[in-house]
């Protein structure tokens, strides 16, 4: 499986059509356009630099990133080959690597990343972190779902499953369908926060989209897991973060702009 990753062609997404749409904001309701590129894995075009995209993994790098309450990169659990971020399971009886976090914070903004996932699979991409001394990353920051969402089907059932599932906004709203490719291939995440108005989309899908704060958002949460952590959801900026869930998981192509 991990052979056939390697020969997948690279997803990058063109931010317009031509210079003047690429200097424009983009519209949280529009999916951008999904184009195949030679371009190599980790890198950004001019149309995209032109449109105030930045990487945050350059494929080789880790010094954008450091461990959740940590000052410094997880020394396990994480690994950089072959331009390949990868969370991956460690040694029984061995402490795991733990979720990484971006050194720089973000308020509005747009993310855009690939995802391929391994066989039973789960981890998550985190925003609006708020880092609290005793608390673990999910009890503050929503969560865009990563997972195997075939094999959790099985296991646990579509009911049980329904706000679980990739792409969803973790135990709160479910995707319409299920937009993920099969195990091994890469997949196209992305994210948009603006004003606490958040889009999450799979490739080229819109997938959820609320309000922070809204009446609805706040019923929601009331139902969730969430609803015994005052902090959930109500930061106005924070780093990004990627979860180690114990499973391995595979990201490139990690990429941000600004929307202020």
């Amino acid at each position: 499986m991990k052979n056939l990753l390697y020969l997948l062609p690279v997803l990058l997404w063109a931010c317009s059509d031509d210079a003047e749409s690429a200097a424009s904001q983009p519209k949280e309701s529009e999916s951008p356009v999904t184009a195949i590129s030679e371009s190599a894995p980790n890198t950004l075009t001019e149309a995209e630099r032109a449109a105030g995209w930045h990487l945050l993994f350059d494929g080789v790098n880790t010094g954008l990133w450091r461990g959740y309450l940590q000052d410094s990169f997880p020394e396990r659990g994480w690994v950089v080959e072959d331009g390949i971020l990868k969370v991956i399971p460690v040694a029984q009886g061995q402490m795991a690597g733990g979720d990484i976090i971006t050194r720089q914070s973000f308020g509005n903004f747009e993310l855009q990343l690939e995802f391929a996932v391994t066989d039973s699979a789960n981890s998550g991409i985190f925003y609006l972190v708020q880092e609290v001394e005793g608390e673990p990353i999910w009890h503050n920051a929503p969560e865009y779902q990563i997972l195997d969402n075939k094999t959790y089907l099985v296991i646990y059932g579509k009911e049980e499953m329904r706000t679980h599932m990739a792409c969803n906004n973790y135990d709160l709203q479910a995707a319409p369908d299920d937009y993920t490719k099969p195990v091994g291939e890469w997949n196209v995440a992305r994210i948009v926060h603006r004003d606490g108005h958040v889009e999450h989309w799979l490739n080229g899908q819109l997938c959820v989209e609320y309000q922070i704060g809204s009446p609805e958002w706040e019923k929601m949460v009331a139902r969730s897991k969430f609803k015994d952590y005052p902090r959930y959801g109500r930061a106005k900026q924070g780093p990004i973060g990627l979860q180690d869930h114990g499973h391995e998981v595979w990201f490139r192509n990690i990429k941000i702009r600004s929307l202020d």
